[in-house]
């Protein structure tokens, strides 16, 4: 079942439909973004040289400190009176990274999550609730009106309150959830804490992202709820959920390849990589408006296959994210950074320079503990300074990144120190990937 033409036309036709929209979308960049501008006129390319999909490497990468750089609309291409909404992430100070969506960007991406929705097997005859986050995240919404132009009836729920999910869920008779898998895994806890049967409830199909997740853990959702698990990825930067996504096959996950040329380089060089090499997967948008992306890196590591897939789609798919270049950690579906902590903890009086992160999973839910030294040991002395401190160190923190975490505070030289790199993290998780 296929939404819509694009996702089987033959290599040839694809391969058109994107060189037509690649020069447009690097004339468009040029023409309204001074950073592209500055760019391309860097290493003396002109929209004009690009003619074939391979003039796609003569344009630099565009990174995350790109966007932090330009923060808020620096990378915008049009002004405020034409963009529709916006949307964010957070970033290493607390200011988070904005994109804006014209109404030509909404179409877009909603016609790309309904084809993501239709992969899954969802149908009008469904009623999908959604558990991802509504706000700046863009989870929700791009989920919630890709759905909507399937047919599906959508339950807007949001995150968090499990007993109340599984309510509705029984209530509304829930055919399809939307969700982080660690998120679905803690309901099924909480199901069995309440005496909640999978036979109790309506679900069939789960539409998972915000993080990785192994075919281990894809079994036991399957298990646990007897439904059909598909995962999608998507990042802010590009449009959120709809740049990619599983079909039944569970073949790797198809790229929407008339809205976006995917790459792969070598993380450490940038060189291009061949057909079928691991290494970071780089993105360009061809028909983004508000904030077009020239090859910009993700820094997820995965690979491509062009063979079509047996579901019958002739769209590129790349492989689950096998994991990351860098040192960026997800927890609960939240992109999270050492450097994002130690921003809070270095704005913090009474607490000194050394702390460790320590991440856990209980009940298949992140749990991520701060432990930072006090600058003054005789504070420990102190109850209710101690409460004060790290209850403002924990608000902190929870302002930033948006997720809650737990905060030790302990004595002076209490963390080990090394004549090299500090070692920040200690993830005691099974690999996410």
């Amino acid at each position: 079942m296929f939404w819509n033409e694009n996702e089987t036309k033959s290599r040839k036709e694809l391969e058109e439909i994107q060189l037509s929209r690649l020069k447009w979308q690097v004339a468009y960049a040029y023409e309204h973004v001074p950073f592209y501008t500055r760019q391309l006129d860097s290493v003396g390319v002109k929209p004009s040289d690009i003619r074939t999909l391979k003039d796609l490497s003569k344009i630099p990468f565009t990174m995350k400190t790109d966007l932090r750089d330009h923060y808020p609309t620096g990378l915008f291409a049009v002004p405020n009176n034409k963009i529709v909404r916006y949307h964010g992430s957070s970033g290493t100070t607390g200011k988070p990274i904005m994109v804006g969506y014209t109404r030509g960007d909404m179409e877009n991406w909603t016609e790309m999550c309904a084809r993501m929705a239709t992969a899954a097997g969802v149908t009008a005859e469904d009623t999908a609730q959604i558990a991802f986050g509504y706000g700046l995240f863009t989870g929700g919404f791009g989920l919630h009106y890709g759905l909507e132009r399937v047919g599906a009836s959508v339950i807007p729920v949001s995150s968090g309150n499990s007993e109340r999910q599984l309510m509705l869920m029984r209530d509304l008779h829930t055919t399809v959830l939307i969700a982080t898998p660690s998120y679905v895994l803690h309901l099924t806890e909480v199901m069995q804490d309440l005496g909640i049967r999978k036979e109790d409830l309506d679900l069939r199909v789960g539409m998972f992202g915000g993080e990785g997740h192994t075919p281990e853990m894809r079994e036991q959702i399957e298990q646990r709820l007897g439904i059909i698990d598909t995962q999608n990825y998507g990042l802010t930067e590009l449009c959120g959920p709809g740049v990619s996504f599983e079909c039944l096959e569970h073949s790797g996950m198809h790229i929407n390849e008339d809205m976006f040329i995917a790459e792969i380089i070598d993380p450490v060089t940038g060189e291009v990589l061949p057909e079928g090499s691991e290494g970071e997967i780089v993105f360009t948008t061809l028909t983004k408006e508000g904030i077009p992306m020239l090859r910009y890196r993700t820094k997820d590591i995965t690979r491509l296959t062009y063979e079509p897939c047996a579901c019958g789609r002739t769209l590129a798919r790349m492989d689950l994210v096998k994991g990351r270049s860098d040192d960026m950690m997800v927890i609960r579906g939240v992109n999270v950074f050492p450097s994002q902590v130690e921003a809070v903890l270095m704005g913090v009086d009474g607490i000194g320079q050394q702390y460790q992160l320590i991440v856990t999973t209980e009940k298949f839910m992140d749990k991520m503990e701060v432990q930072v030294e006090l600058m003054d040991g005789s504070m420990l002395e102190s109850y209710s300074n101690l409460e004060r401190l790290s209850g403002e160190i924990r608000h902190k923190i929870k302002t930033v990144l948006q997720i809650d975490v737990k905060v030790t505070l302990l004595n002076p030289k209490t963390i080990e120190r090394t004549a090299g790199k500090s070692h920040r993290v200690i993830d005691k998780r099974s690999k996410a990937f």
